[in-house]
């Protein structure tokens, strides 16, 4: 039997109206979408009695309803949800009418390390300095380990086991780890994840505000400050109450490892004084974002596809984004925009395969970019924000709008890319130096010289100027392409008329033929 997979439970008391049947198909679609039925009763029976009134044509179920997403103030709702894309997929007359969250959290219980006592002077007291001291440091340690309260710890770890060893009097407990916690109470387990995971959000948060705040001037700067001081409060306070009780002292110690945490985030975002670390860039911090946002969004996502539908109003769409890229990419596209502007073709580009494969990557990490809008879907999801609801026909127009985006955004970074590379070429010809390479492409400059006269040449894209050096882009078909700045046009030479010799210094005229 497979194992369903959820996050959440909640407790759902559905009304199902209509005849027996109905009542016997809801109990099919509760069972196929695993979710277990934990008492029916007729609609004014049972815990209803007094409550609603009686109806002979109405059941009520109560079900624990079992999906993925975050806990929040909107889980409740999404069991609804879900319950009533249940109704219109199984045309059935189903009404949520109280939704209850499971609390499954676990609690975090403190660790103990059982050791003998047979050093202290009285084993029945507890040891001296020298004795705790030696406890401390494990020299007696028997190996096992309880959990729980000290005086539950001292007791388990004298209880015999089944199958194990016996019950022994000569033993008793140390905390490990020493937290100090005897005094408090440790919050459960998810709960204390999320608030750190805030904490921490809070705080990376201001560290990316105090990067733009360093590349920012005038006003912006101040807007910048104020982000940042936000985000360090709200880090701070979530800091400070990491634990479910414990007086100010823990508050302040919280407090101060929010600090910590603070100082080191500035240090790496801005980079450390007297030292040649210059600190994040801006972009390197939209970089930081973008990536782990779309990684993690898109597992949320594809995490939640638990029927076929949302399957192929999901996945048709990627595939057909992801296999566009890959035949893009294996085109050389990025060679097709640039060599465009050069009114050159790949095929007279005649790059390596190497650098075709490296500008397919190129193009491929543009897509990854790209999936960020889905990735902000699979978020927001997971969150239980109410434009993501299950069941609603938008939601199929939502996918398609999305993918549609996908593919412009890579479009558009794709054509942007290429742009500035001949824009940087462009200008290099325009100042005769020497002009950038762009994926295996590599431009250089060239004198050329006839070996025919000037009136014999069979040129295309103008007249040749055997006085000024031009930029190379390689020979295809036996003709040389060569960028004449004069007309900002490709002039194209027979190779078998002419001679090409590297120019030292292209603002310099070129050496007469023979010289």
């Amino acid at each position: 039997m497979t194992r369903k997979r959820y996050d959440q439970r909640v407790l759902a008391l559905v009304e199902v109206r209509g005849e027996p049947r109905d009542f016997e198909q809801a109990r099919a679609e509760f069972a196929q979408l695993g979710w277990p039925v934990v008492d029916e009763f007729g609609r004014g029976e049972g815990p209803s009695a007094g409550v609603l009134t009686a109806d002979p044509r109405s059941r009520l179920f109560c079900v624990e309803v079992r999906f993925f997403g975050a806990r929040n103030q909107r889980t409740e709702r999404a069991a609804g949800w879900r319950v009533r894309r249940l109704a219109k997929t199984a045309v059935l007359e189903m009404y949520v009418r109280r939704t209850e969250l499971v609390d499954a959290d676990r609690e975090q219980l403190e660790e103990y390390r059982s050791h003998t006592v047979a050093h202290r002077p009285d084993p029945r007291r507890a040891g001296g300095a020298r004795a705790r001291a030696a406890e401390g440091s494990g020299k007696y340690d028997t190996g096992s380990i309880a959990l729980g309260t000290p005086s539950e710890a001292r007791r388990l770890a004298r209880m015999g086991l089944p199958g194990g060893s016996a019950a022994r009097t000569d033993l008793d407990v140390r905390m490990s780890p020493r937290r100090g916690r005897r005094d408090m109470d440790l919050l459960r387990e998810d709960e204390f994840g999320r608030r750190a995971a805030r904490a921490v959000g809070w705080l990376v948060g201001m560290a990316f505000a105090a990067v733009f705040f360093k590349e920012a001037d005038g006003p912006a700067r101040g807007l910048w400050v104020a982000v940042a001081s936000a985000c360090l409060v709200r880090g701070l306070l979530c800091a400070s109450r990491l634990h479910a009780s414990g007086g100010r002292r823990h508050r302040l110690w919280g407090a101060a490892g929010g600090c910590l945490a603070a100082a080191v985030l500035l240090l790496l975002a801005l980079g450390v004084p007297a030292s040649q670390t210059s600190g994040w860039t801006s972009r390197q911090v939209l970089f930081a974002v973008v990536v782990p946002v779309t990684v993690v969004g898109i597992w949320l996502l594809v995490r939640q596809w638990t029927t076929w539908s949302e399957w192929l109003t999901a996945t048709v769409p990627l595939a057909v984004t992801l296999a566009t890229g890959l035949v893009v990419a294996s085109g050389s596209v990025l060679h097709g925009m640039y060599g465009d502007a050069f009114d050159i073709t790949p095929e007279e580009l005649d790059v390596p395969g190497l650098w075709q494969v490296a500008a397919g990557a190129k193009l491929l990490g543009y897509l990854s970019v790209g999936l960020l809008g889905p990735a902000l879907w699979g978020i927001a999801k997971h969150l239980h924000f109410a434009f993501t609801r299950p069941g609603e026909y938008l939601n199929a127009a939502m996918y398609v709008l999305l993918y549609i985006a996908v593919v412009a955004s890579v479009a558009g970074l794709a054509l942007d890319n290429a742009s500035r590379a001949v824009a940087r070429t462009k200008a290099a010809a325009e100042h005769r130096r020497a002009a950038p390479p762009y994926f295996g492409v590599e431009p250089e400059w060239m004198c050329v010289q006839p070996t025919v006269p000037l009136a014999e040449l069979n040129a295309e894209g103008g007249l040749l100027d055997p006085g000024r050096a031009y930029l190379f882009f390689g020979v295809a078909d036996d003709v040389a392409l060569l960028w004449n700045t004069g007309t900002d046009a490709l002039l194209k030479e027979r190779t078998d008329q002419v001679r090409l010799v590297p120019a030292g210094d292209p603002a310099r005229p070129c050496p007469a033929a023979g010289a």
